[in-house]
């Protein structure tokens, strides 16, 4: 490789790394016992110090590197100076020696949106598999790399196992951290909501004519399920789901030949301007997403307007 890799290339990853930093504080916080847990708007609405510290390393660590890149997260945070040892530097070396796809190799930094989410509300119902890490890249409007850490991978396996991994992907150029699998052929298997169900969104799985549903915690999750051949299709039909939540997981969807989109079929975009709340739902599939988007029942479609 010749030159210097291009900017999101360097992005990514120091998006790697910072995830993997932001992983180790959710670990650290979870084994201090002192989870600080505050209701953001309701008891189904937590935040906990882990998301609080790990937005804090992830938002620091990528601007101090990033001055010029837009950077969106989900904690409403104080402006205050950031801890010192929350901050990451480094960067994976093994992305900056891929070769960046053709339409992004000119990409200037303050075209780029970054949105971030840690999803450590999971820690207070003790479930660990269902904590992630999320940083997704956006540019034009679209979902151009994410980044997943899971700080909990491995868990099960009790002491002594090495704990987390951390998979990323970008469009064009492939996913990693993961084997990728399919559900077989024959098989509707879908993976919803755990927490936020309602008739509406009871309705759309039950249309959908699932072998099986899988009921997980977050949306960074529900896709790990589409990539690891445990779930068909990751179908929410609500509006509870924010583009920091589905930024990252739709780049690493893309990334393998899958979709997102709201209930409509329409893709979200994601910059700057655009409302955070994904008002249409979240449709999700690995393959045969039109399949799936047909059995949307009208009821749905009425009650959840396309943005």
């Amino acid at each position: 490789m010749s030159g210097s890799p291009a900017v999101v290339m360097r992005l990514v990853a120091s998006a790697y790394s910072v995830a993997e930093k932001a992983g180790t504080i959710v670990r650290k916080v979870l084994h201090s016992g002192e989870l600080g847990i505050v209701e953001k708007t309701g008891v189904n609405d937590l935040q906990t110090l882990a998301d609080r510290l790990a937005q804090q390393s992830i938002c620091a660590s990528l601007s101090r590197r990033f001055p010029k890149i837009t950077i969106i997260g989900e904690e409403e945070l104080p402006d205050e100076e950031v801890q010192e040892d929350l901050i990451e530097n480094g960067q994976a070396e093994e992305i900056l020696q891929k070769t960046c796809p053709a339409e992004y190799s000119g990409l200037k930094e303050e075209e780029v949106d970054d949105e971030q989410l840690t999803s450590c509300c999971f820690l207070t119902s003790g479930l660990l598999d269902n904590v992630t890490v999320l940083i997704g890249i956006a540019y034009r409007g679209r979902a151009i790399a994410g980044v997943i850490n899971q700080p909990f991978y491995n868990y099960q396996l009790g002491a002594g196992a090495t704990l987390g991994r951390t998979m990323w992907g970008m469009p064009g150029l492939g996913a990693f951290g993961f084997q990728l699998q399919e559900v077989p052929g024959d098989r509707r298997i879908v993976t919803t909501t755990r927490s936020h169900s309602n008739k509406l969104v009871t309705d759309c799985v039950d249309a959908m004519e699932p072998h099986e549903v899988i009921r997980v915690g977050g949306a960074g999750n529900k896709i790990i399920q589409l990539v690891e051949g445990k779930a068909s299709a990751y179908v929410f039909a609500s509006p509870g789901c924010k583009k920091w939540d589905t930024c990252a997981p739709e780049a690493i969807l893309h990334a393998v030949g899958g979709k997102l989109t709201d209930m409509h079929g329409n893709a979200y975009r994601y910059d700057a301007k655009v409302k955070h709340m994904n008002s249409a739902g979240v449709l999700g599939t690995l393959r045969n997403h039109e399949y799936y988007v047909c059995r949307v029942p009208q009821s749905v479609l009425q009650a959840l307007k396309s943005d």
